[in-house]
């Protein structure tokens, strides 16, 4: 009898076994770790509705001259120049290296996210993913290392960002902000093609699995409004360009969403055809100094609803706290989400916290502005080293969030609270 029990039993769990064998594995659903799109809106990994309200970490990872207060050098290669031509090369790499250390740091991203600010949006300079001459780097360019940081305290602060490739290679629009000669080059060039599409390639195999990133804005302002003669041929050539280098993403990065900036600025949005041509896209245009009318808006919200994709305000700003204001109760009327321009500038109200310009700058200026076409130019302009050396090691701590002051009107009229 114990036999025949025993028995039973060890059919019993033989059967048991087999049956969960048979099951198959119960899985459970991953939620979502990366911003979507819907219609219009964006939304949150949560199922709610974002809606971009921040700034742009302007000048960091792409100085531009007016930042500076210089005119005639506007771009980064132009500062570099007269940086080296004035205080040599080795004070001006290690100027470039403090810099980047000083002007954007975790405790900059603290307050952002203290203002109530949800995301921010950083400009860079594609040399910093080759091997080229850049901000005192050459073979050992630290882009990677850089975003790799400025995500890190933005997961810290729960800030989203936006990749922002302001200077693409060859130039994109032909002026000082993408740090060109003169020419958008980028458009007519197969060389800069390759380079520009190789590049996000690997940025987005980088942060393919990076849920900090919302997306990546793959062209600032294209195509300036300068060369009217070879206008229609240069934005016919933009949406191609744009579909070559999404289709190189989506092989490493399918969670992303990409941004398309218009021609002219990021103000032309019929150069688009084919809205549809990847799932993930949205729309990013820029406007200044203009009216704060619903007449001055609408062609960004009639592309919007044609096309019923989100579009957002990806630079705006360097105005009055009043227009400031007024332009953030448009934008928000018109569900088009917005970042300023810029976080932090020298000398000005306008921005979210102003660097105190440091004694004995205008000696840099004047140096800028000098005529240094020949070498014995050069030599004259020269001003005396101590005093202009001191001036830009006095800029590098003056940079630093402890050292600039916090404008509280125009913060409130961005909507935040300092």
């Amino acid at each position: 009898m114990k036999k025949q029990i025993a028995f039973a039993l060890a059919v019993v769990g033989l059967f048991v076994f087999l049956s969960s064998c048979e099951q198959p594995e119960q899985k459970t659903e991953e939620k979502p770790k990366f911003i979507t799109i819907n219609g219009p809106d964006l939304v949150a990994p949560d199922g709610r509705k974002f809606f971009i309200q921040g700034i742009n970490l302007g000048n960091w990872l792409n100085p531009e001259g007016y930042m500076f207060r210089f005119s005639k050098a506007g771009s980064a290669r132009l500062i570099d120049q007269a940086f080296r031509e004035m205080v040599g090369p080795d004070f001006t790499d290690e100027f470039w290296k403090q810099f980047k250390d000083n002007y954007i740091s975790r405790e900059d991203i603290q307050y952002i996210k203290s203002t109530g600010v949800n995301s921010i949006r950083i400009p860079f300079h594609y040399k910093l993913f080759t091997d080229e001459d850049y901000m005192g780097l050459t073979v050992n360019q630290d882009g990677f290392q850089r975003i790799d940081s400025l995500i890190e305290w933005c997961r810290e602060s729960e800030l989203y960002l936006i990749l922002d490739m302001h200077d693409a290679p060859g130039g994109q629009t032909g002026d000082n902000i993408d740090d060109s000669y003169g020419y958008p080059w980028l458009l007519v060039s197969e060389k800069s093609q390759e380079l520009f599409v190789d590049i996000w390639k690997r940025i987005a195999e980088h942060y393919k699995d990076e849920p900090v990133i919302l997306g990546y804005d793959l062209l600032n302002e294209p195509i300036a409004t300068y060369f009217k003669e070879d206008e229609a041929m240069l934005n016919s050539k933009l949406e191609p360009l744009y579909i070559k280098a999404v289709k190189a993403i989506r092989e490493v990065d399918t969670n992303h969403i990409v941004l398309l900036g218009g021609a002219q600025w990021n103000s032309n949005f019929s150069v688009f055809t084919d809205s549809k041509f990847d799932d993930k896209l949205m729309y990013t245009c820029h406007r200044y100094w203009t009216d704060t009318l619903q007449a001055n808006i609408q062609d960004f919200v009639d592309f919007r609803d044609s096309v019923n994709l989100p579009i957002y305000m990806g630079e705006t700003g360097e105005n009055t706290n009043e227009w400031i204001s007024a332009w953030t109760r448009l934008m928000i009327k018109n569900n088009i989400g917005y970042h300023y321009w810029p976080y932090k500038k020298m000398g000005s109200p306008r921005c979210m916290v102003t660097i105190p310009t440091p004694e004995n700058w205008q000696l840099v200026i004047n140096f800028t502005e000098s005529s240094r076409g020949s070498y014995s130019e050069i030599r004259k302009a020269r001003p005396d080293q101590e005093a202009v050396k001191k001036a830009m090691l006095e800029f590098l701590e003056n940079c630093k969030f402890s050292n600039s002051a916090k404008n509280e009107a125009y913060i409130r009229a961005m909507g935040m609270e300092p």
